[in-house]
Order: structure tokens, then sequence, then C-alpha cells
């Protein structure tokens, strides 16, 4: 067993990093997720790349960076990009836009199959929030549930479906009781989705900077919420319009109540802020 002071040693021992190493960092992450790191992140991007540096016994940024992009570790660039992805959600955040999906969009709908692409679902509240209000509004008529994320380490949370009971503060508890199953012994403080609404939920990596993957289908609904804030006005707008042409004629587009599609877009409309429509 290593000593704590030993660990203290090695972690020292890395050399600060330097504005061309960050610099490498910002184009490698904006190039393949389209995330534009400010200057102010340099001290976050470091902290969080650390420990990578200090499980390959590295002393510098440049030397992870090479190792991060090197063939001869095929793993390590995606686990780079786990990193600097930000994952952050809860149940029903923003809970005007379910109010607005139940009453203005579920409740009038009379078409086959409803389908609804969570398209930035992190760790899966959102995913399973949206199956949630369909499971009460359309029963087991027939919908489903796309989720997808740039990293595979949030999207292994949400195929399991498990979260700690805190993540439940604006969650009516008449559905936690109905959708989900309390944790007990080793599990208590956390609960799982009922494995009903879980069946009707996929998950699947989808990297909104490059061509949707032809399978992908059509979308009543896309919730890309609190992730176009990352990006600059070129990459919305790139992903914006690429995101519309899976959405079907008369699709509804929701951002979040903190992001804007102005001067992004002339492919959608605007029903109220935050909420678009396909025409």
């Amino acid at each position: 067993m290593i000593h704590k002071s030993l660990l203290s040693e090695i972690f020292i021992s890395i050399a600060p990093i330097t504005t061309e190493e960050f610099e490498r960092f910002r184009c490698l992450i904006y190039d393949h997720a389209g995330i534009a790191l400010t200057p102010e992140k340099k001290v976050m991007v470091a902290s969080r790349l650390a420990k990578r540096l200090d499980y390959y016994q590295l002393h510098s940024y440049g030397e992870y960076y090479q190792l991060a992009i090197s063939p001869d570790y095929p793993h390590e660039f995606q686990t780079l990009v786990n990193i600097l992805t930000t994952n952050e959600t809860y149940f029903f955040r923003e809970p005007k836009h379910f109010e607005f999906f139940q009453q203005q969009i579920l409740k009038p709908w009379r078409g086959e199959q409803f389908r609804v692409w969570s398209a930035a679902s992190s760790t899966g509240e959102e995913a399973y929030t949206l199956a949630m209000v369909l499971a009460e509004n359309l029963g087991m008529r027939n919908w489903e549930i796309f989720g997808s994320d740039l990293s595979t380490r949030v999207l292994d949370i949400a195929r399991q479906g498990v979260y700690p009971l805190d993540r439940l503060d604006h969650m009516d508890k008449r559905l936690l009781e109905k959708y989900c199953l309390k944790g007990v012994r080793s599990q208590e403080g956390f609960f799982r989705v009922d494995s009903k609404l879980r069946s009707r939920v996929k998950f699947d990596q989808v990297n909104l900077m490059n061509v949707l993957p032809p399978a992908l289908g059509k979308f009543e609904v896309i919730f890309l919420r609190n992730v176009l804030i990352y990006f600059d006005q070129d990459t919305k707008k790139q992903v914006v319009e690429r995101l519309t042409t899976a959405l079907k004629p008369g699709g509804h587009f929701i951002i979040s109540h903190s992001e804007s599609l102005h001067r992004v877009t002339e492919q959608l409309q605007m029903i109220k802020p935050s909420i678009y429509r396909k025409p």
C-alpha cells in the first residue's frame, strides 16, 4: 500500500498547467464536442484532469494530452471527454416545460406513436421525468423516449436508473410511489425507476457535432436543455439545425429558460420563450 504522504508527493510533482497546455485541451474539446471553454475554466480543467496525471504518474499536462490522443490508449480520450463535459440535472427540472408538454402537446395528440428525444440526457433524470409524464397521460399507448449524451459515464448511470433520494425535491410524492422503488438495506437512501418505465427509455451515445445516425428516426418533441450555453454562435446554429432535421413537421423543440434561439435559426418558430415549433 502506498502511504498517503507519498501520494501527496506524487501529486505535488505535477507541474501547473500552462496557457499553451490549456489551449490544447480547449481546442480538443471544442473540435470534438463544440464546447467553448473560456480562459476562466483553466483552473477547473487542471483540477479535473489532475487525477488522470496522478493515475499515469505523469508530471505535466502536456504529457497527458499526448497520451490521451495516442492510439496506444484508445479509451483514454473518452475518459477525457467524460471528465471535461459538465453533467448536472435532476427530476422535473424547469417544471413549466413539463406542464406545457402535458397540457399543450400530449393532451391534443392523436397519432400512432409518440417519440421524444432527450438530446443531452446526462444521467437520465430528464428522460425518466418525461417517461412519467407520458405514462400518466398516454398510459400504455405506443410511446418511447430516446436519451443521448456524449459522456459514456453518465449513460451507464442512466441505463441503471438508480438515484439518490435527494434528487427528488421537485417530484410529486404520488409519482415517486407509483414509478420508483425505494432501496432497502445496502441500497437505503436510493431509489430505482420502475422496470416498466425503464423499458420505454433507451440510451445511447450521440455526438451532436456529427451527422445524426440514420436509424435515429423522427421525433414529436426534442429536449435540448442547458447545452447551448456551452456553444458559440456558429456551433449553436449547426447543432440546432442538425437536430431540427430529426423533428417531425409540427414538432416541438424545447431549450432551457436561460437559453434562446434568437439569431440562431429560422427553421423554428418561437411559441413562447424556450419553446419552439417546426412549421
